[in-house]
């Protein structure tokens, strides 16, 4: 078991994952740019060093969750990562993943890159989710204290896993929710209340939600026949949702992408097919035909 653990960062998530570690009873030293606040952590018992430096040279393990990683990069180069294991768990793409396991590696140390699923008073509990990917005996190594942050699934040797996995669970968080939003704006236009509204549409996308294995099986066999329904009748009803939300007052500009990915789907002669094709579109911008 990892005893002693470093925590570079201390915002909101930072400070969630050192305090986490300290009601687990590990030594946990802390270091942030703006030092007050450490002073909540230190009244707790973590140990606040005096300079980045001297965090990392604390411990055999040093988490950083910065804001960007260029600070994560500048904080790091400091000769002190020698020999240490490095758990990224700032949020970036997976380019910037593998160009800093380049560069820890260049440091002498270990790493693993990791993309929190997570809000902050999740941490430490067991719905919280972290994937991890990068150096796999240096997260067996401390899998035991990474399991106290949350539940840790290893996701393989490539370091830009992590971040893939991390942002395209949030591209489809987030697009669920500009649909939501979109829809609650709609109803709010005629008075309707958010909150009479809720339950059903709740109810909707909790049962469109089993349609999610279908397309990831037909995208993956290239199998799009459907009888459910056709990208042309999709299309068929997106003028209908625009035009809708122009009389509203709402903004239609979320719907106009989606409709312009319907259009291009038909033109390439796609129309019958089901909406998993739809991904092989958006993976071929340049509009080659993907058969």
């Amino acid at each position: 078991m990892t005893t002693s653990v470093t925590v570079l960062g201390l915002g909101l998530m930072g400070s969630a994952l050192a305090e986490a570690l300290l009601k687990d009873g590990r030594t946990v030293t802390v270091w942030n740019r703006s030092r007050a606040k450490a002073g909540p952590l230190a009244a707790k018992g973590a140990v606040e060093a005096e300079s980045a430096a001297a965090a990392i040279s604390a411990s055999p393990l040093v988490i950083v969750c910065l804001s960007v990683y260029a600070n994560a990069e500048e904080v790091l180069d400091t000769g002190a990562a020698a020999g240490r294991t490095i758990v990224q768990l700032t949020n970036g793409t997976p380019r910037q993943a593998r160009a800093m396991a380049d560069r820890v590696a260049g440091l002498g140390a270990r790493y693993v890159d990791g993309g929190i699923m997570a809000v902050p008073p999740m941490i430490g509990r067991p719905e919280a989710l972290i994937l991890y990917s990068g150096d796999e005996g240096a997260f067996e190594e401390h899998r035991e204290t990474l399991e106290v942050l949350g539940r840790a699934q290893f996701l393989g040797a490539d370091p830009g896993l992590a971040p893939l996995f991390d942002l395209a669970l949030l591209d489809a968080m987030y697009g669920m929710f500009a649909g939501f939003q979109h829809a609650f704006a709609l109803v709010r236009s005629e008075k309707v209340a958010a909150t009479d509204f809720e339950p059903m549409a709740t109810a909707w996308l909790t049962a469109m939600l089993g349609t999610l294995p279908e397309q990831a099986r037909a995208v993956e066999e290239g199998d799009f026949a459907t009888s459910v329904s056709s990208v042309a009748t999709s299309r068929v009803a997106f003028p209908g949702l625009v035009e809708m939300s122009r009389d509203q007052g709402v903004d239609p500009g979320y719907l106009l992408s989606v409709q312009s990915l319907l259009d291009r789907a038909v033109e390439e002669g796609y129309g019958e097919d089901g909406l998993a094709r739809l991904i092989t579109l958006l993976e071929t911008p340049g509009g080659t035909r993907v058969c």
